[in-house]
């Protein structure tokens, strides 16, 4: 499929989704995020990809939801429009994982797309901020509500009322983050990583996404019986079988997906 503000590469079982709006920043417009949505989706029926990474450029991952698209709205559009609504649905479904890879500002908008990937690799020039306040209005896809989860109330409010930037040291600190790597070595580092979940059982990477999903959605007990009834299902796969096989005969583990 042919994209106006995304490029897709698949290779070597990887899908890697690039932001593709240069003279904006990568701001997310609705045409962005619905291409955005179209292209995760697709990967997550193409058999051939096991794992995505989404990144953007050396100056912006994203720098925000695009402002000259959403300055002429009324409270009727956006609300019966239920913008950013199902695109950001569509991302949020997918089952495989989705690793974001950010350089230079994730802000806004950006920052709240980074939190929907399963985890974030961070430049060490990445830049993590909610502004909306400075423009009159609020997160609005997650600012407030995923933040809050990652990095608890006292950062996600300094963030949300003052607008403060976060770096990237701060962010990894903080837990935001998952590791800072060097500027040069973002998309290596990410790419190595992506080839490492693509090389195990998808049955026990999806299953691994949802568990701990799980676990921002319901009280402990009711998450570990989750967990637990999940390991429990892995005992009826091939893949646990041969995992172990080959753990105990000391050799590189040939996973079916069965």
């Amino acid at each position: 499929m042919a994209y106006e503000t995304i490029i897709v590469d698949v290779d070597d079982h990887i899908a890697r989704i690039t932001l593709n709006r240069p003279d904006a920043l990568n701001a997310l417009s609705e045409e962005l995020l619905g291409e955005l949505a179209d292209a995760v989706t697709d990967a997550q029926k193409d058999d051939k990809v096991r794992c995505i990474v989404i990144t953007g450029s050396e100056k912006a991952f994203a720098a925000g939801a695009d402002i000259a698209m959403m300055s002429e709205m009324s409270f009727v559009d956006s609300f019966m429009g239920n913008l950013f609504t199902d695109s950001t649905e569509a991302i949020t479904r997918v089952r495989k994982p989705i690793i974001a890879a950010v350089s230079g500002y994730a802000l806004g908008g950006g920052c709240e797309l980074a939190m929907m990937c399963d985890f974030i690799i961070a430049s060490e020039s990445a830049k993590f901020g909610q502004p909306e306040v400075n423009l009159g209005v609020m997160a609005g896809i997650g600012g407030t509500q995923r933040l809050a989860r990652f990095v608890g109330k006292s950062k996600a409010m300094d963030m949300n009322l003052t607008g403060r930037f976060m770096n990237a040291e701060e962010a990894e600190r903080c837990g935001l983050v998952s590791r800072v790597v060097p500027n040069k070595k973002l998309m290596e580092e990410t790419m190595a990583a992506a080839n490492k979940i693509a090389s195990k059982s998808m049955i026990s990477v999806m299953a691994i996404k949802e568990s701990v999903n799980q676990a921002f959605e319901v009280p402990l007990r009711d998450g570990l019986l989750f967990e637990r009834r999940l390991f429990h299902s892995m005992f009826a796969t091939d893949d646990q079988s041969e995992g172990m096989a080959a753990f105990l005969e000391k050799r590189e583990p040939q996973f079916r997906d069965k």
